[in-house]
């Protein structure tokens, strides 16, 4: 067998050796002669068997050939008696896994061993011989393999029942009638067997809740003795009560009694089973909570540490749900941060984050200071997280807990460690406003020593924002121009902008930022001196580019209408001329990468956030097809076009798709069909649509088709009229109506004669979605605060039963149709509370800005509450009604 890695040279600390290092198939096939010779070396084929195996384990390939050649020379080890050969001999059959033909070599050999004195070849030829065979050789063998199941030795019995868990998948029907043997297996005081026969007895009644009903309600009452099976039986105790409890409505709990009952049992394995599934029980009360947490409690202090990690694992999750029930852990809990195990400690510190009283708050810091420097980055982000939801929790403990941030910021740390400090600061900073300037100090000194390009502009830009409205806004100037002498130009350049939005905002420095400014003109960095001209031009007082304060604050610190990536697109693709370039004129839309490019080789992935280049001539296409067809001309601008639906299944003889352009009074319906039979071409076609499930609408034109041929991608179209303004709702089901002529293969050509036909399509919906446009904000906040709240209306929502929060936000950012801000489509998992922000322009282009919150109000209840804030009170009022009615 494989030699375990040791040590070639005690020098070289950093180096082991392997007795597999360089060997090649080549040179191991050779060495596979051995299994020819008249005299067989044991040991050596044994050698030569282990080199294959871990060939193969490596992902080696063998050719038809190669595999066929080992195969037959193995199976001529089975003249040779010694059992570790010939334990070596079964694990390569089974990793060869020979082909039909070839496996009635062996069948014969394993037969026979599977009937033989020695138990150990009779557990290991059932393995194999169910591993390789087919149904057909099954049923020839099925006698033996029911005999094997309630067999005296617990090596051969667990063998036959762990090939019934194999065969279950591929021989279902064969297996599903060795009940009796497995139910009696289950009654076995061999450990192992026990085990796997009542795995086997669950897996063949699965598909049957009543049957696994009955399996645990009778095993409960203390037949089970082995620990493994009592873990076993407690898994699925769990699984019976989740599914039970979709249909009590009396509230009492089944089989609760079963799990409190082994948390004293003497296997820990059993107990902590037990523990956890009572832990994870859904509606769990803190009554029923309280025996599990005792047990854990204990294993707290154990001297093992699996019981240790495994205890504090489980408190962890508890904490998240349950703060309260796990307090009075926390004393033994805080004797876990100096424990060895780092994975340990890491999880009691953040453990006790969650459910430490404010009181507690201090002593914890300390704890923990000594604690940070001994562990790695990941373990470190973690606790930094936690910190940041405890300072939330008590606000008032922000200037220890500020401080301990900051210290951890200037340590050693990777860009991922420092970037969730960051990011804690500032998340602090924007919702406790008494830490603002604490926190504000910390940012700059820290970036006088950050070696993150990343992090200091995401500074600096942070500084542009909160720094001008803080008491003493003439602190920060150092720290910021600093950057524009000591920095590299992407770093000068934010620094740039930084001080024009202090000068913009701060009336009493604009004077000293002037100066600061024009000195920046004689940057070797071209980007820097741009920048520094422009803000010189655009905060003077007699400047020329804006007209007014209101303008420049606009103008610096307003978020952008347009994605950043359509603006990219557009200015690539303007081409100069005497008519200038018009920012009204990028589309506003952010639409979904298509599949095509998603596939094509080469291209690198989108970046997060980003949009991709394609949409923006999509859109500029829509809208120059649609203006010359005469029929639509006159429809006014496109407000948007909708990713294409699906109206036909794949594969069937013609496809069909529409995309909903919709226009302030009208929508216009392009339905691309394709025709994918080579023998027939299509002419007059059409698509006859009913509106009687869309009140509002009425049709106004149709544009059919002349010619589809084959292969041949092609449009109709039909409009239909609706009131103005108005985001209107309905259904309509749609029939391609054609003629249908043949076409000799040989010529090409089609037949005179054709033959009407319908084919009906898919049902099409407009909703309210297709009347907003997905437009992001680059700063949602600064966003929300410039529209005001005039026509902010605010309401709360009974979402009714979930399966998960992300399930519930998903449903409402595909009902509302607009787009998610700062990545807060992204639900943590087991978060049982939310804020999602999203933003868009409804019909009529007025823009909307919406924050939802999510939060679980009793067992999968999820309760939201809906702020809508947009330049037009009938738009607020609109959002609502959408909801409302969704």
């Amino acid at each position: 067998m494989a030699q375990p890695l040791v040590k070639k040279d005690d020098d070289r600390d950093d180096e082991e050796y392997s007795p597999f290092l360089g060997i090649e198939k080549g040179a191991v096939l050779q060495e596979a002669r051995v299994f020819n010779d008249p005299q067989l070396d044991s040991r050596r084929c044994s050698q030569v068997i282990t080199k294959l195996l871990y060939l193969l384990n490596q992902g080696e390939t063998f050719t038809k050939i190669e595999a066929t050649e080992v195969f037959f020379a193995v199976t001529k080890l089975f003249q040779s008696r010694d059992i570790g050969l010939r334990r070596m001999v079964y694990l390569m059959i089974k990793e060869l896994s020979p082909s039909a033909d070839e496996v009635i070599i062996v069948t014969s050999s394993l037969m026979k061993d599977m009937n033989s004195k020695t138990d150990m070849y009779r557990a290991n030829a059932i393995r194999v011989l169910c591993r390789i065979t087919d149904g057909t050789l099954l049923t020839q063998i099925e006698r033996y393999l029911k005999q094997a199941i309630v067999d005296k030795n617990p090596v051969v019995a667990s063998a036959a029942l762990v090939s019934g868990i194999h065969l279950l998948q591929t021989n279902p029907e064969i297996v599903k009638r060795w009940s009796n043997e497995v139910q009696e297996a289950v009654q076995s005081r061999a450990a192992l067997v026990q085990f796997h026969a009542l795995a086997l007895l669950q897996q063949i009644r699965q598909n049957d809740r009543l049957a696994v009903s009955k399996l645990v309600t009778s095993l409960t009452r203390g037949t089970v003795r082995s620990p493994l099976a009592q873990c076993l039986l407690i898994r699925y105790t769990s699984q019976v009560i989740r599914e039970s409890s979709v249909n009590n409505q009396t509230g009492d709990r089944p089989f609760y009694d079963y799990l409190e009952g082994c948390l004293r049992h003497k296997a820990e394995m059993v107990i902590f089973e037990a523990a956890r599934a009572i832990t994870e029980l859904s509606g769990v009360t803190s009554r029923e909570l309280t025996p599990a947490i005792t047990v854990l409690q204990l294993f707290l202090s154990s001297s093992k540490p699996v019981l240790r990690f495994a205890a504090v694992r489980t408190l962890n999750k508890v904490s998240m749900s349950h703060p309260m029930a796990v307090t009075n852990c926390n004393i033994d809990m805080e004797s876990l941060i100096s424990d060895q195990n780092r994975s340990i400690a890491t999880l009691a510190i953040t453990t006790l984050l969650k459910t430490g009283n404010e009181s507690s708050v201090e002593r914890l810091m300390k704890q923990i200071t000594n604690f940070m420097s001994d562990i790695a980055d990941e373990f470190k982000i973690v606790v930094v997280e936690a910190i940041r939801s405890l300072c939330i929790k008590f606000p008032l403990k922000y200037r220890s807990l500020m401080n301990f941030l900051s210290n951890i910021l200037r340590e050693e740390g990777g860009f991922d460690y420092k970037k969730a400090i960051v990011d804690s600061i500032v998340i602090l900073i924007r919702d406790i406003p008494e830490a603002k300037e604490i926190g504000l100090i910390h940012l700059c000194e820290f970036i006088e020593d950050c070696e993150f390009t990343y992090l200091s502009t995401q500074i600096l830009h942070f500084l542009g924002i909160e720094g001008p409205k803080t008491s003493d806004p003439s602190k920060y100037i150092r720290y910021i121009y600093n950057r524009v002498i000591l920095e590299n130009a992407t770093v000068r350049a934010s620094a740039v902008s930084t001080l024009a939005k202090f000068g913009a905002t701060v009336d009493s420095l604009k004077p000293r930022i002037f100066v600061l400014l024009r000195r920046c003109l004689y940057d070797i960095d071209d980007e820097v001196r741009d920048r520094a001209t422009l803000y010189l031009n655009t905060i003077t007082e007699d400047s020329s580019v804006v007209e007014s304060d209101k303008d420049v604050k606009e103008f610096l610190f307003g978020s952008l209408d347009v994605p950043l990536v359509n603006l990219e697109t557009s200015l690539k693709n303007y081409e100069p001329s005497e008519e200038s370039f018009n920012i009204a004129s990028v589309p506003k839309e952010v639409k979904s990468q298509p599949l095509a490019e998603k596939k094509a080789p080469g291209k690198k992935p989108t970046g997060l956030g980003a949009a991709p280049t394609a949409p923006a001539s999509t859109v500029d296409a829509y809208e120059k097809l649609l203006s010359s067809i005469p029929e639509f001309s006159n429809f006014g601008k496109l407000f948007k076009s909708s990713a294409p639906v699906e109206l036909t299944e794949a594969e069937t003889e013609y496809a069909v798709n529409v995309v909903k352009h919709i226009f302030d009074s009208h929508v216009v319906f392009q339905y691309n069909c394709t025709n994918t039979i080579p023998e027939q071409l299509l002419e007059n076609v059409s698509v006859i649509v009913d509106a009687s499930e869309a009140e509002e609408f009425s049709e106004v034109a149709s544009r059919p088709l002349r010619l589809l041929p084959y292969d041949s991608p092609r449009q109709t179209f039909v409009a239909f009229e609706k009131p103005e303004g108005v985001p209107a709702v309905g259904k309509f089901s749609n029939m391609l109506r054609f003629i249908v002529k043949e076409v000799d293969p040989s010529t090409g050509e089609a037949e005179d004669d054709g033959v009407e036909d319908e084919y009906q399509l898919e049902d099409l919906e407009v909703v309210a979605a297709d009347y907003m446009l997905k437009v992001g904000v680059s700063n949602f906040r600064n966003a929300w605060e410039s529209i005001g709240p005039d026509y902010e209306r605010v309401d709360e929502y009974g979402l009714g039963p979930r399966e998960s929060l992300a399930e519930a936000v998903s449903t409402v950012i595909n009902l509302l149709g607009m787009q998610p801000c700062e990545s807060t489509e992204v639900v943590p998992s087991n978060s049982r509370s939310h804020t999602c922000l999203l933003s868009g322009v409804y019909i009529g282009n007025v823009k909307v800005l919406v924050r939802l919150s999510f939060g679980i109000d009793g067992p999968k209840e999820v309760a939201m509450k809906l702020a809508v804030r947009s330049e037009d009170e009938s738009v607020s009022d609109a959002i609502h009604e959408i909801v409302a009615s969704g």
